[in-house]
Order: structure tokens, then C-alpha cells, then sequence
């Protein structure tokens, strides 16, 4: 498959053709980055930062390929910030290669964008992209959230070529700080599956799409391939380490393990938990995990194994493949030579439970909250269903058609894709998982909200005294029925979906239009730029797009 997939690509899209450099114009007030694409690129940034959206060519596991980047680096830069801070991000569109979209849109995973939801990053649910040499600052307010987060394109499959970056926000007074002593950006580790060939491409392969190599902080190999450096995690014998984990990915989940250590969990997707020990850790795309490791072994070097659950059988770890290194300061300067254990100390979901104020909202029984949501999910043509509509973008962004009068789910496009809800209730989603929904497990994610996972995948015994709380949940295997709650104190159109990319692509999502009157009420908020966005009637362009089929 891999290699007519790479015929197909060498065909249509070889030499790759560029549109000549303009200027860009910046619509925020900001004077759009015009860096070199031979030049160097920030890794680490703050708040107030512009972010370049970027063409290069990259070979981060010994396979060159053109790419869409966030600040010009694979995964993008970590964006640093402290509990309280104010985001001033313009994102600029310098994108140039024909081959893959020339618009976007970036997305701030797991941050609530209270009052601002315009800001949130979504084409054509709260925004229209970002058309090339153009910008668009995003200015949001994080008064409370903390934890590990992380950014991405939500314009079409755009993520899986390359735009995504870590996110993390500071607590000066985290109340778990006693229990490590290294946080810092040497301790975020990002997972991601890579592809060889541009995303349009893969969007027309039937079935699923198998990722070419496994990335661990941008750095991998693939099966045949060459002996390309990995990623290195130094550590100090004796000192304790918040690693900060966190799934880029398009597509897999990832037992993550690290050879001879444990790990105690402290946080998911922002979330303080009570400390929870394990040897293994499943990261479904998108979620997030901070773990405590002890550097408690002799001195020398250590696998760190990110085992995808599309990994080619027989193939899994050799040569390095789905690894980096945890390396002693003092062991030698080579690949390791450890083996994986059996777990004795497995990962469950359920056991995370949340270290300040526990507890799902509204009476403690399943379908007696005060509005109760079934999302049945199917497969049809090719496409993903939930209750028998598949999701298409809409010719206006959700959130200005509720900014133009339109409050009713009848009224509002995507047709039988929104769902409306009221004010300052406590709203339960429950998502049965079928056999016609192929290709799971799926992980699900809510934007403008965490959620109490008051059932979880693989266990029917609801739990409404201390759920998991999150942003994203894997929805489990056939016979599973996750559900899980919050109450709807965040006015906005929030996007529930599939966070597996190729299944968003193909309909797998809905809307959530979270008070509509609130929604107008913060209208005086969102900028006049965000409005000169939207074309007067559609005017996007195949090219554009990045559409081949």
C-alpha cells in the first residue's frame, strides 16, 4: 500500500510547484515574521508571540519531505506560559506549496476560551481560515486553567503534514510540586505518527491509512530506513522528573513505557489527578499526561518505547523504530541495549481521579441529567455517522451564523449536526460504540469544556462520586457506552469530534451551539478583523484547499 500510495504521489504532485512570495498582510496590527526558510527557528515561546505557518522541507526520521509548520520546527515551538497570563498569538500564513493547503487555521487544544470563543481556531465553526499571506491574531484570557496543552491546525487533515506543537501553562503554585524536582522544556515529550506522502493524497485511499514512522520529540525511523538520530531525554541519577506527555497524533494511540522505570500520573488533559503508579501508559491522539519519573536505575541509557497500535507486527522496535533514549548524565553516548518488561503496573483509565473538587455535576444517575444527548455513531459510503447525518463544513462558520440571528437547531448549518443547549445546565453525552463505527478506538474531544467520564471504555459501573475529567476521551470497543457530563457555563459553538484526523475529515462530528443569546451577548468582544475573514461568497480555490480528488 505504501509504495502505490508513493507511485500516486510521484505522479500528480512532483515537482512540487510554489506560488511566488508575497507580502503578507496583517490584518491584527502585527508585522508579519519573514523568516528564512534556511533560517533559525525559536523553539520556545511565550504568550505574546507570533507563530509562522511555514513550508519546509524536513527529514525528521531520514525520509525528506515537504511539510506545513508551525515557527518553521517539527513538532512547532512550546509556548510557555504562567496561570493567569494573557495570549496575544498571531498566527501568519506564509504557505506556498501547491501540494497541500494554502489556508489554515490553529486551534488551542483544551484551553476553554471563555468569552472568546471566536478565538478557538476551528474553519468554519468559529472562524473562516486564514487565507496564505495573510494573519490572524488570536487574543484569549487563561484566568484558571493549568497543565499540559497543546496546538494544531483545524483546517481539514492540515495537522497531519506537520503543523503541531506543545502548549504548556504554569502554575507558580501547583499543589502536586513537592512530588518532582525537573519541569522545564527538556521534560516535554510529544508523540506523533508521520507519513511520507502530503495528506490530500492520503485523503483519497480508501481504508485506512498506516503511518509511516513513529515520532518521539520530532525524531524517529522507519522500517528500511536509515539509522537517523532519536530524540534524547538527560536525566540525573537521583532526581525527580514531570514528564509531560502528550499525543500529537493523527491517527494511533501509544503504550508509552519507559525500559525499568515506573511512573506516577499527576495530571490529564490540565487535570490534577490523585497520583496513580503504572508502567505503561495509553496516549490516545490529542490527550495528556504528566508522570512523575524517579531516575532510580544504574547509570547508562534507556528506551523510552511509544508502541503505536498500527505498528506493523514484527517491526515494532527494531533499529530504533517507535523509541528515544532516557539517558543518565554519565552513561555513554550510544543507542541502549534494555528490554521491556511485562506490566505489572497497567494503565486504567478509571483509577484517575481528579485532586480538587471530585465529583460529576447533577443527580447521580445515568440519563438524569437535566438534558440527556444519545450520539449514535455508524459508517456509511465511505463516511462517519452520528445519529445518521455526517458532519460537512458549512458555508459560513457556525458562530457567525448565530451572530446573524440564526438560534434554532433547524436554522443552523451543518443541518442535524448542531445541537443547541441551554444555559447553566447539566448536559450528559452518552456515545454507544458500534461495530459499524470501523476503525476505532476513538477518542473524543469537547472543545470549550473538560468533562466528568462518568463511564468510562471497558467499564459499564457508572462512577459519579470522583470520574476521570478531561477533554478528550477514548469512546472504547464495541459494547462500550461512554458517557460523560459538564454543565454549560461557557457560552460558544464548541465542536465535539473525533480527534483520529482522517475520521474528522470524513464527517465524524458535531456541534455543540452552547447558549446562543450568551454567544450574541460577547459580540462586542471579537474584533472587526475576524469578520474581514470571511469572503463575501465562496471563494476558496481548489489550491487553496489542497483538494486532489
Amino acid at each position: 500500500m505504501i509504495l502505490s500510495i508513493l507511485s500516486i504521489w510521484a505522479l500528480i504532485c512532483a515537482p512540487t510547484i510554489a506560488v511566488p512570495a508575497t507580502n503578507v498582510t496583517a490584518r491584527s496590527g502585527f508585522d508579519p515574521l519573514q523568516a528564512p526558510l534556511g533560517g533559525s527557528f525559536p523553539t520556545v515561546l511565550g504568550p505574546i508571540s507570533e507563530l509562522p505557518i511555514v513550508n519546509r522541507l524536513i527529514s525528521p526520521d531520514g525520509f525528506e519531505r515537504s511539510t506545513t509548520l508551525a515557527g518553521g520546527i517539527f513538532p512547532g515551538p512550546l509556548i510557555q506560559a504562567n496561570k493567569g497570563d494573557h495570549f496575544h498569538i498571531n498566527v501568519v500564513n506564509e504557505l506556498t506549496d501547491l501540494s497541500m493547503p494554502l489556508v489554515t487555521s490553529v486551534h488551542w487544544h483544551g484551553l476553554k476560551q471563555h468569552e472568546s470563543s471566536w478565538a478557538d481556531g476551528v474553519s468554519f465553526v468559529t472562524q473562516c481560515p486564514v487565507p496564505s499571506h495573510d494573519s490572524f491574531l488570536h487574543k484569549f484570557h487563561v484566568p484558571t486553567q493549568t497543565g499540559t496543552y497543546w496546538y494544531h491546525s483545524h483546517f481539514s487533515t492540515q495537522y497531519c503534514d506537520g503543523l503541531r506543537g506543545p502548549l504548556v501553562i504554569y502554575d507558580p503554585h501547583d499543589p502536586l510540586a513537592h512530588m518532582y524536582d525537573v519541569d522545564d522544556e527538556s521534560t516535554v515529550i510529544t508523540l506523533a505518527d508521520w507519513y511520507h506522502v502530503p495528506s490530500p493524497i492520503l485523503n483519497t485511499v480508501p481504508g485506512a491509512v498506516i503511518p509511516n514512522a513513529t515520532l518521539i520529540n520530532g525524531l524517529g525511523r522507519y522500517p528500511g530506513g536509515p539509522s537517523s538520530p532519536l530524540s534524547v531525554v538527560n536525566v540525573e541519577h537521583g532526581k525527580r522528573y514531570r514528564l509531560r506527555i502528550i499525543g500529537l497524533s493523527c491517527h494511533p494511540w501509544f503504550n508509552f513505557t519507559i525500559d525499568g522505570h515506573k511512573m506516577t500520573v499527576i495530571e490529564t488533559d490540565g487535570t490534577e489527578v490523585d497520583p496513580v503508579e503504572v508502567d505503561s501508559l495509553a496516549v490516545y491522539a490529542s490527550q495528556r499526561y504528566s508522570v512523575v519519573v524517579t531516575a532510580d536505575q544504574p547509570v547508562d541509557n534507556y528506551w523510552i518505547r511509544s508502541l503505536s497500535n498500527l505498528a506493523v507486527a514484527g517491526a515494532m522496535f527494531e533499529n530504533g523504530q517507535s523509541s528515544a533514549i532516557l539517558r543518565y548524565k554519565g552513561a555513554p553516548i550510544q543507542d541502549p541495549i534494555t528490554q521491556q518488561s511485562p506490566s505489572i503496573l497497567p494503565f486504567i483509565e478509571g483509577n484517575l481521579h481528579p485532586l480538587i473538587n471530585p465529583g460529576a455535576p447533577g443527580i447521580p444517575e445515568i440519563g438524569k441529567a437535566d438534558v440527556n444527548i444519545n450520539l449514535e455513531v455508524g459508517f456509511t459510503a465511505g463516511n462517519f455517522t452520528i445519529n445518521n447525518v455526517s458532519y460537512v463544513n458549512p458555508p459560513a462558520p457556525v458562530l457567525l451564523q448565530i451572530l446573524s440571528g440564526k438560534h434554532h437547531a433547524l436554522e443552523l448549518l451543518p443541518s442535524g449536526s448542531v445541537y443547541v443547549l441551554p444555559p447553566h445546565k447539566v448536559v450528559e453525552i452518552s456515545i454507544p460504540m458500534s461495530a459499524a463505527a470501523v476503525g476505532g478506538p476513538h477518542p473524543f474531544h469537547l472543545h470549550g469544556h473538560n468533562f466528568d467520564v462518568v463511564r468510562v471504555a471497558g467499564n459499564s459501573t457508572p462512577n459519579f462520586i470522583n470520574p476521570p475529567r478531561r477533554d478528550t476521551v477514548s469512546i472504547g470497543n464495541p459494547g462500550d457506552n461512554v458517557t460523560f457530563r459538564f454543565v454549560t457555563d461557557n457560552a460558544g459553538p464548541w465542536f465535539l469530534h473525533c480527534h483520529i484526523d482522517w475520521h474528522l475529515n470524513a464527517g465524524f462530528a458535531v456541534v455543540m451551539a452552547e447558549n446562543p443569546n450568551g454567544i450574541v451577548a460577547h459580540e462586542n468582544v471579537i474584533p472587526e478583523y475576524w469578520f474581514d475573514l470571511c469572503p463575501s461568497n465562496d471563494t476558496w480555490t481548489n489550491a487553496q484547499l489542497g483538494n486532489f480528488s
